[in-house]
This record gives structure tokens, C-alpha cells and sequence, in this order.
């Protein structure tokens, strides 16, 4: 006779080994990506050693850029972002800062700082955005704008930004992220490479403890705060083994919203950002691949892996949380709204390899996992699994995801060597390790609750602090 007990069991295992299913698929494409990465970045600093970057500036002519800085009450950043901004090593590039209604002094700061004036500007295109209450130019440096527009998110102020653009090539990026000195040039590459490219992306880096001097990052170093340092592990996992590893498969699903370049008539083309969604530069990336896959028009997406952008990261479990919520919920609008993709050989690797990748693992995944680890644990207690299941479970959980980690922070460490100190290094390393008992199961709760929040329709971005940037005196004062 059955029991209940008996079917509870077969549930409980059933699903154990979906788990197990679940896990083997994540680490297949984790580990597919980390491989392609590996020779990708091999290849191009191959490519790059043979490539003098100030000499193919001069013989391509690179286009001019605007670099799009949309600002929500970012007071203690902006200025030196600002003056990052305006040092870049680009022959021919604006500024536009656009305040999205702020309600701290980020106007005034910017005002006063760069000697500000009202000046007039044409806007170009006609993309969604709210109204614009006035435009300011620097009296000092011409190339530096300022938009005061009322609030709208930062979407809607990206399109603000867009309307008033004049050059071919845009960069969006946000207030508080500094670039350095030749990210634009590096960025730019793949445009002159390939005239049928619409984006690329660049590499985020955790600047939380470095020292800025005059707009630059001066010193490099890794985060005191525990989370902070969490972060720069996921980032080099994220950027260096996953975007890297999807742009070799020309299968760019995902452009930072910190630090990316796009054609502008194709953006305009497209309709511009959504501003019905938190995940906006996602949106725009996976409109661009649906437009011209639709369309049969050829195009290219990229990421290139050393024009790096810095950014403060949250250095609290709650705000933190509140970035990973709204992240998920930017992932569920995104892949929701495009589902026609999914699984659709009209849309060639997109449709048939990234977007079930995203889909399923991504968005899907936190739901199987979590409670996966707790099934296991009942498992246990009941004494349904066996040793080999015990095992197999461990290996593919904590033992492959540790191993994957250590991978990351060794292609940091072959290609780019950011953090001089070997004390840095052995911290990457362990936090490789003790990442995947505690601080992983922590991010996956918030992916679920941001799940959670998507399908209850929560908006806004919720409230982010920032501390500022630990800036240095200018030499010589």
C-alpha cells in the first residue's frame, strides 16, 4: 500500500534530481563560457599587442562620441566623474549630463563646478522622455552639456539624452561611473572593424577603496567591506568567463548600462530605451537583435574586455538586496516581453542558445535552487539520497561553482593583472571558495524575491546610497 509518506519520498527525490539537472546545466554553461572566454581573451591580447591604439585613431578616423551621464542625486559623485569624463584620450567627443530631477543639489554642484551657463540646442530625434525644464554648457569646456529635465527614471532621461545628440556613436553610461583614459578609444574598436556593428560593451570594475586622483582611479585595490569584495569576484566572473564567453559566440544578450557604446540611428530606430522597465539596457540590446533579426539586416553586437568603467558597488545587505531585486525583476520584464524569441530559429543563436540560456537558468533557475538546497537537506534527514547522490550533488553545487570562481580570478590574473598586490590575489582566491557556502544562497534569495516582485508589477529602482569616491589631492597643491 502506498502511503503518503511513501509519495512525499517520491516528490522529494523527484525533485532532488531536477535539482541535480539544474545544477549540471548551469556548470555545462558556465564551464562552455569560461572556455570560449579563455581563448577569446587570448586571442584579442594577442590582437591588441599588435595594434597601436593612438595610430588607428589617426588612420580610421574615429567617429566622434557623445557619452550620455544620466544623474539622479548623485551630488558626491558627479563632479569627479565629471572630470573623468573630460580628460578621456578621444580626438572628438561631448558630454551630456542629463540631471533626471534630482532632488539634492546635483544641478547646482555641476553648475558651479564647470561655470555652467543657459545655453540653446536643437534636439535631433523625438524619443519618449519628460520635459526638459532647461540646458546649460560649460563657459570653459564646450564640450560639456547639462540637461535639467523633470524625473522620469533613467530610461526616460537616457532618451532625453539622445534627443539632443549630434554625433553618430553615443555612449550611455551612469553619473558615478569613471572611465578610464583610453576606455573610449578601446570601445570604439569593433565600429571600425566591423561598419555593420550597433553595440559594444565594456567591463565594470568595483572602484569602492580605490584612490581617485583628478578624475582618475590612481590606485587599485580590493574593498575592505566583506560584500564589496564578493562583488569584484562576481564581476570578473560576470564580464571576464560570461560576456566574454557569449560575445564568441556573437551572442550578446546583455550590455551594462554603466558602460556601453550604440549607434545612434539604430537606438533611435528601435524606439529608443523603454521606460517601462528597470531593465532598460538589457531591453534595448535584446530590441536591437529582434529588430534586424526580423529584418534580415545585418549586424554585430560585442563586448570588448579591457575598456574598463568604475563603479561604486552597495556595501550593505540592504541595499544590495534592493540591486539584485530590481535586476531580476529587469531580467523577468525583459525575456517576458521578447518571449517570441525563445527557442525561435528566426532568431538564429539568440533565439535558440542565449535567450534559453536567460530564460530558463537565469530567470527561472533561483526558484529550483534554493529550495533545492533544503530538499537536499530533508533528503538527508529522511535518508532517501544515497552516497553517491550525496556526492554527486556536492560536486556539482559547491565543488564545480568553486572551481569555475578560481577560473574567473585566474583569467584576471593571465590576462589583465589589475591588483598588483599578491595579497589581493590570494583574497580573490579564497573568496572563491567561501563564496559558495553562504554568500551564494544569499543572492539567490533576493534573484527569487526580485522574481516574486516582477510578477506582483513592483516599479521604481528603489532608494541606492552612495558614499563617494576616497578621492587624493591633486599633485603639486
Amino acid at each position: 500500500m502506498i502511503t503518503l509518506v511513501h509519495i512525499l519520498q517520491l516528490i522529494l527525490e523527484g525533485f532532488n534530481y531536477l535539482v541535480l539537472f539544474y545544477f549540471l546545466a548551469l556548470n555545462f554553461f558556465y564551464l562552455f563560457t569560461t572556455v570560449l572566454a579563455f581563448f577569446a581573451l587570448r586571442s584579442y591580447a594577442r590582437r591588441m599587442k599588435a595594434v597601436d591604439l593612438t595610430a588607428l585613431i589617426a588612420k580610421a578616423g574615429v567617429p566622434p562620441v557623445t557619452l550620455l551621464a544620466p544623474a539622479y542625486n548623485e551630488e558626491a559623485t558627479c563632479i569627479e566623474s565629471t572630470k573623468a569624463l573630460l580628460a578621456l584620450n578621444y580626438p572628438e567627443y561631448e558630454v551630456i549630463v542629463i540631471n533626471d530631477g534630482s532632488k539634492d543639489r546635483t544641478v547646482e554642484v555641476l553648475v558651479e563646478a564647470f561655470e555652467m551657463v543657459p545655453a540653446e540646442r536643437a534636439a535631433l530625434s523625438n524619443l519618449k522622455s519628460a520635459k526638459v525644464r532647461g540646458l546649460y554648457r560649460s563657459k570653459y569646456q564646450p564640450n560639456l552639456w547639462l540637461i535639467d529635465k523633470e524625473n522620469g527614471g533613467k530610461a526616460d532621461a537616457l532618451n532625453g539624452g539622445v534627443n539632443y545628440c549630434r554625433t553618430p556613436l553615443f555612449c550611455a553610461m551612469d553619473a558615478d561611473t569613471l572611465l578610464e583614459r583610453d576606455a573610449l578609444v578601446r570601445i570604439v574598436r569593433p565600429f571600425l572593424e566591423d561598419a555593420t556593428t550597433l553595440a559594444a560593451g565594456g567591463i565594470i570594475r568595483i572602484v569602492n577603496d580605490c584612490t581617485i586622483r583628478s578624475g582618475a582611479v590612481e590606485q587599485i585595490r580590493l574593498p575592505k567591506n566583506l560584500l564589496a569584495k564578493y562583488q569584484v569576484l562576481e564581476y570578473l566572473r560576470a564580464f571576464l568567463s560570461g560576456r566574454m564567453g557569449w560575445s564568441a559566440l556573437d551572442a550578446t544578450l546583455i550590455i551594462s548600462g554603466a558602460f556601453g557604446v550604440f549607434k545612434r540611428s539604430a537606438v533611435v530606430q528601435v524606439g529608443g530605451y523603454a521606460t517601462d522597465t528597470v531593465g532598460e539596457d538589457m531591453e534595448l540590446v535584446v530590441k536591437l537583435h529582434r529588430f534586424h533579426r526580423e529584418n534580415k539586416i545585418p549586424y554585430k553586437i560585442s563586448f570588448v574586455p579591457d575598456p574598463v568603467a568604475w563603479t561604486e558597488c552597495p556595501e550593505s545587505i540592504k541595499i544590495l538586496g534592493r540591486q539584485r531585486d530590481r535586476w531580476q525583476r529587469g531580467l523577468f520584464e525583459v525575456l517576458t516581453r521578447h518571449r517570441v524569441m525563445f527557442m525561435n530559429p528566426r532568431y538564429g543563436r539568440i533565439g535558440l542558445l542565449a535567450f534559453p540560456y536567460f530564460y530558463l537558468l537565469e530567470m527561472l533557475g533561483p526558484a529550483i535552487e534554493l529550495p533545492g538546497y533544503f530538499a537536499f537537506l530533508i533528503a538527508i534527514i529522511w535518508g532517501t539520497v544515497s552516497t553517491s547522490y550525496m556526492i554527486a550533488f556536492f560536486m556539482v553545487s559547491f565543488v564545480f561553482g568553486v572551481a569555475l570562481s578560481v577560473f574567473s580570478v585566474a583569467l584576471e590574473e593571465l590576462t589583465f593583472r589589475r591588483y598588483p598586490r599578491f595579497t589581493d590575489l590570494l583574497k580573490l582566491f579564497f573568496l572563491a571558495i567561501i563564496e559558495n557556502f553562504g554568500y551564494r544562497q544569499l543572492t539567490i534569495y533576493w534573484r527569487i524575491h526580485g522574481f516574486i516582485s516582477a510578477l506582483r508589477k513592483v516599479e521604481g529602482w528603489g532608494k541606492m546610497e552612495r558614499k563617494g569616491f576616497a578621492t587624493s589631492p591633486t599633485k603639486g597643491k
